[in-house]
Formats: structure tokens, sequence, C-alpha cells
């Protein structure tokens, strides 16, 4: 292993000694939170890899962490291992063509998802706004992560320089990884006009396993908004959502809403402060809605909470990239693992219990007291949801 991808582990794999592996179906699953656990997890992965690596990442930092993660990619295929890469230009803005010169010279093929430059030939004005705001990766086409980390100094621990971001990813062992693995050849051979190879399956129209890959823009059956409607209309007891920018529209407000009348207890973990000013008054705009029909609140303070997970009753699990906001709904491409286990369900709300301890609750008596310019402003940024 480099020295760039040993430092960025820096002992940490053993923070993976107590992560537990929870057996799902054919599957095999397990939380990885912040940086710290699905850094050093996921370059193992691709330290090991033999055959093929396959990353889609909306953000990699033009920083320690984006570099130990290309050092790592090259070293692969200077192993002979196929990788291929796909990155987004916004996401990725500060890293420049020349930053994958090592990966490509080892033969590594890497793309660039809707380039913002208007003097690069793929440039297209029509696509601007539509990004790929994924992130996965996959190894040898049975390894698989996602979650909402990116590669990135964000997501290092303070110990470590980083901003530590509270985050979670989840890692799958099974064919839910090669789900997302034809999830990705469905990008890649649209971007890179480079045929899948013959062994991809195309993503079936209906899942068949307790573990399986959800995304934005795909049939509906797939589709991780209408998951979140469904199950949160099924709910019979609890669903917890932990979601960064957490701007939801009418349809999964209703569900929620619905979901209270029939009894079923409802909490959302917001960020106490964005790091996007414009979401985070949008978020507040809806708080006073959301207090009133008996949405519990809670906001985490300290690091920036950039979590998309949620958990309905002690059935389903999701983790992915997706935000509830107009942005991940109709603008990006996104991707979610849906889990359908009661033990990892229990798991998974263990640590969102903690976070909830950590966290304020706003109450509504209280909200009901900020300024009228706040709530100009609040009012302001959810009329332009749909421009962000």
């Amino acid at each position: 292993m480099n020295e760039s991808s040993a430092t960025l582990l820096g002992g940490w794999d053993a923070a993976l000694e107590d992560v537990p592996w929870f057996v799902v179906g054919e599957d095999a699953v397990r939380l990885l939170r912040d940086g710290a656990q699905a850094f050093p997890a996921m370059v193992g992965a691709i330290a090991a890899a033999e055959r093929e690596v396959l990353l889609e990442m909306y953000w990699i930092g033009a920083d320690k962490v984006g570099r130990a993660f290309r050092d790592a990619l090259t070293e692969a295929a200077a192993r002979g291992v196929k990788v291929c890469l796909i990155y987004d230009s916004v996401g990725s803005m500060d890293i420049s063509r020349d930053f994958w010169l090592p990966l490509l010279a080892k033969g590594g093929k890497v793309v660039e998802f809707h380039a913002i430059s208007p003097f690069d030939t793929r440039f297209r004005l029509d696509r601007l706004e539509n990004r790929d705001h994924r992130k996965l990766l996959v190894v040898d086409g049975w390894k698989g992560f996602t979650g909402g980390i990116n590669l990135a100094e964000p997501w290092l621990p303070t110990s470590e320089g980083g901003g530590g971001w509270r985050d979670d990813a989840i890692e799958v062992h099974g064919d839910a990884a090669e789900e997302l693995r034809s999830l990705f050849y469905k990008t890649w051979r649209r971007y890179s006009g480079q045929p899948a190879p013959i062994d991809v399956r195309p993503l079936s129209r209906r899942h068949k396993g307790s573990v399986w890959v959800l995304a934005s823009q795909w049939r509906k059956l797939r589709s991780i908004h209408r998951e979140y409607v469904v199950r949160i209309g099924r709910a019979t007891d609890r669903v917890d959502i932990a979601n960064s920018y957490f701007v939801p529209d009418r349809d999964v407000r209703r569900a929620l809403f619905r979901a209270i009348e029939r009894g079923v207890r409802v909490r959302v973990l917001v960020p106490l402060r964005s790091d996007v000013p414009v979401v985070q008054f949008a978020t507040e705009a809806l708080y006073d809605t959301l207090l009133r029909h008996g949405v519990a609140i809670y906001a985490l303070p300290g690091a920036m909470l950039h979590q998309k997970t949620a958990i309905v009753d002690e059935e389903f699990t999701t983790i992915g990239s997706y935000n509830l906001d107009e942005r991940s709904w109709k603008k990006n491409l996104e991707v979610n693992l849906a889990v359908a286990d009661r033990e990892f369900a229990r798991h998974v709300r263990g640590w969102f219990e903690r976070d909830i301890a950590g966290a304020k609750r706003i109450e509504i008596d209280e909200w009901r007291q900020r300024s009228i310019a706040r709530r100009g402003f609040e009012w302001m940024a959810y009329a332009m949801r749909k421009m962000w």
C-alpha cells in the first residue's frame, strides 16, 4: 500500500474490529459510521481488489483524502485490476484533469459527469442542473459501498485534521453489490460510450432479496422517493429519519402526517447549522408545519450532520446519498441501499438514539419567537427550493 493510503488509514482499521456484520438473506451488511470507519473499509477493499474496481463519486477532494483514494486506485490499476471512475464536475470542481494522470498512466479509465466548463467539448447547458450525487464503490462485483460519505477532508476525523462530519455508509457483500455494479455500468455506458462487460445483468424491475438497490430517476418500483412514501405509509410504530438537507415534498409530508394520525412516532434529525445556508432556511421554513402535525424535530450541534438514513418500525432501513429535497428527487443521480431486517434496523436505530440524545429538540413555542427577518429568509429560501 502506498504512503498516502497508509497515512489515510493511520491505524483506523482497528476501528472496524467491533463493527458487526448482519447476514440478511444472500447478503451480509454492516453500518459504517463516519469517515473513520468508511475510509479504511473502502481503501482496504480497493487494496484487496483482484479483478475490478468501480467508483462513482460526487465529491472527490483535491486534498489528502482524494489523493489517498487516487493512489489506491492507481496501485490497483498497476496490478492489472480494471479501474473505472465517474466523478461529478460540480461536486469535484477543485480537481483538474491532471489530478488523474497517475491513474490514467496505469490504465485506469476516468469519466467526468456533465462538464461545467463551456470550453469543454462535452459541455451541455441543458445538463448543467443534472448532477451525479452518488457515492458508490464496487469491488470485484461482490463488495459494495454506498451512503452519504464523500472522499474529502470534511469526513476525516478532527484528530486527523478533518471536519469530523457525522455521516453513514453501508457495506454489502453479495447479490446487492452486483445490483450496484449494474447501476454503475448503466451510467458508464451512457457517459463513456464504452460497453459494459457481458456478465453485467440489467437491474431488474422488482427486487428479489431482502437487500436491494434503490435509485432516483429510475423505474417506479426502484424509486427512492416512492420507497420513502410507501414505507412511511405502512409504518405502524416508529419512523426515524436523519437527513442533512430535509425539505420534503408534499407527498412525503402527507405520508408523515398520516402516520402520526395512526399513532406512529415520527422523529427527524437535521443539522443545527447546515453547510448550505439557503437549505438551512428552507428546512426551517417547514418547522412550524411539521411541529404542528406532531413531527418531533431534533437538531444536531457540532460537526455537520450529513446523513441520509431512515429506519421504519423494526423492519426497514435505508442508507444512501438521497436527500429529501427537490434536487435529489428530480435532478440528481442518487443511490440508496434498502435492508429489510429486524436486527439491522435495531442496530442502526441504536446509533440514531445516541445522536438524538446529543441533539437539541425544537419546541414550537420557542420556535415561534424567532425574528420577522429570519422568517423572511426562510420564506425566500423555500420559494427558491426548485432552483438550487
